[in-house]
């Protein structure tokens, strides 16, 4: 009786923790990443919410941190937790960028 007890108890904290794990986000690669940013920039000057000026200076952003991508791949042969998350943290805030950037209702020419 015991062991029916424990396992219908490992079930439940099972179940409980199904919805949890459905709910998080995928993981993306950092490659994806940067297409996806990209094409958001594109799309971005496309329906003028962003300035030529904006957006040249967002694809020099994330220029820079493909370049330190390449960087950190190359020195150690690969890429590390710690420097993943530098690369999340600084993707991160490029995407905040872009979004506040194509909703700032700056006046296009």
């Amino acid at each position: 009786m015991r062991k029916l007890t424990v396992l219908l108890a490992g079930l439940g904290m099972a179940a409980a923790a199904l919805p949890s794990v459905a709910g998080a986000a995928p993981w993306t690669s950092l490659s994806q990443r940067q297409a996806n940013l990209t094409q958001r920039i594109d799309q971005g000057v496309r329906s003028g919410a962003l300035t030529r000026p904006e957006a040249v200076r967002l694809k020099s952003q994330l220029r820079d941190v493909v370049g330190l991508e390449y960087r950190y791949a190359r020195s150690g042969g690969r890429i590390d937790m710690r420097e993943r998350a530098d690369l999340e943290r600084r993707y991160n805030a490029i995407s905040a960028q872009v979004w506040f950037e194509k909703h700032d209702r700056q006046p296009r020419w």
